[in-house]
């Protein structure tokens, strides 16, 4: 499913016009993509998006097979909710 799918289900659910819904959706994705960044994001009934530090470590090209360093970067973890887990 992606987020055509989505807005056609909720179109089809709501009769609100596709193109509202997809600003919506949109509007909606951005807000939470651009908090997660910074604090936590606690959605009930999807899950969590918080925001973690990664140690830098070294990996291996698979290539080569020669080491190379991953630097330290921040990024976003997801932990779906308890009711999304049961499947």
């Amino acid at each position: 499913m992606n987020k055509g799918d989505i807005v056609d289900l909720v179109a089809k659910k709501t009769d609100y016009p596709k193109t509202a819904i997809t600003e919506i959706l949109n509007e909606a994705i951005d807000v939470i993509a651009k908090a997660a960044k910074k604090e936590t994001v606690i959605l009930l009934g999807l899950g969590t998006f918080k925001p973690v530090k990664r140690k830098a470590r070294t990996g291996v090209n698979p290539a080569t097979g020669k080491p190379l360093k991953i630097p330290a970067y921040r990024t976003v973890k997801f932990t779906a909710a308890a009711n999304i887990k049961k499947f």
